[in-house]
């Protein structure tokens, strides 16, 4: 329509995460539907079952990284059903796609606070997520953690 106030871009090119960058402060809020106690995110299956694309989740999570003041968060309900199933977990469901990879993820927000998970080894990784989870489930995921030698 030759609107001077409009500009439009291909995909390819708004979510690039150079492009993305370029914008100081950048906030990318993304969500998920679990989160393992590595911080791999998984936000488009719940097992082998597609539930959503990721659309360009892993742009914003990276170009947010790398804005100047910028952010990237992972936020979420810490359970599903009604406080029945922990959204963070041990593991990601059989079959689950890591749609962001722990090498990707900075901060996790629940309900119960942020995990910030940068430049942290496993170990603390695993008790920030522990501690943004439901109180409820804390407790079994401590045991899956030390199961796995991820807390001593």
């Amino acid at each position: 329509n030759n609107n001077p106030v409009l500009e439009a871009h291909p995909t390819d090119y708004t979510n690039h995460p150079f492009n993305v960058s370029r914008n100081d402060n950048m906030i990318a809020i993304n969500s998920a539907i679990e989160v393992d106690i590595t911080g791999q995110v998984c936000s488009d299956s719940i097992g082998t079952y597609i539930y959503s694309g990721f659309g360009g989740q892993v742009d914003f999570i990276r170009g947010a990284a790398h804005s100047k003041g910028g952010k990237p968060i992972i936020a979420l309900h810490s359970t599903a059903k009604n406080g029945e199933v922990s959204r963070i977990v041990p593991f990601l469901k059989k079959g689950a796609g890591v749609v962001t990879t722990r090498a990707d993820v900075k901060y996790v927000v629940t309900e119960y606070g942020i995990a910030y998970l940068h430049g942290k080894n496993l170990q603390e990784r695993t008790i920030a997520l522990i501690n943004v989870a439901n109180p409820k489930f804390r407790p079994d995921l401590i045991k899956e953690a030390k199961g796995r030698y991820l807390l001593r």
